[in-house]
């Protein structure tokens, strides 16, 4: 009659947790009758004020946007270090106009110089120059873009590379603009 047996174990209520715990209550204080649930309405205040901070935020950072784009912007001409010493039918990184815009310089085989911004405008991997193929190319998603213009010869990226303006100026290769092409209508 093992399953017939009857075991005399207490059930546990709260009063038995407070008992057990109470010598870890200077330590640890929780005050489990403080605790209360969190009702409907404050739940839906919770929502909207989120919902309402994450609005102002996205306005906000649209009309910083806007304002940015509306205003035009003015390039300082810059040299580029050893572009004077590259030889025909190769390619250089470079920076223009700040420090973090990443830029690619190339001296096409007749001689002339193209530059262009680096990132690649699908999802800005950085392109290289193949002199094999006279295009940049672009590893990540296999774009490629052409050496004379920056425009997209095949691939996922839906509009060309940033244009480059660059000269000489007494033998040196000066940047004096960047273009952000293929939003004309």
């Amino acid at each position: 009659m093992a399953g017939s047996e009857s075991t005399n174990c207490p059930v546990s209520d709260e009063l038995d947790v407070r008992r057990a715990t109470d010598s870890y209550q200077a330590e640890f204080p929780y005050n489990r009758d403080a605790e209360s649930e969190v009702t409907r309405r404050e739940f839906c205040n919770f929502l909207v004020l989120a919902s309402g901070t994450f609005f102002v935020g996205a306005v906000g950072f649209s009309a910083v946007s806007a304002y940015d784009a509306s205003r035009e912007r003015v390039f300082t001409p810059a040299a580029i270090e050893g572009a004077e010493n590259l030889t025909p039918g190769s390619a250089m990184n470079f920076s223009y106009p700040r420090p973090e815009d990443t830029a690619i310089l190339i001296r096409t085989s007749s001689g002339d110089f193209r530059a262009y911004g680096q990132k690649c405008t699908h999802l800005s991997c950085p392109v290289y120059y193949s002199k094999e193929h006279k295009r940049l190319e672009c590893p990540c998603h296999e774009g490629g873009f052409s050496e004379a213009t920056g425009e997209v010869l095949y691939g996922p990226p839906p509009r060309p590379l940033d244009k480059i303006d660059v000269e000489l100026r007494g033998g040196k290769v000066v940047a004096f603009n960047r273009e952000v092409r293929g939003n004309e209508v």
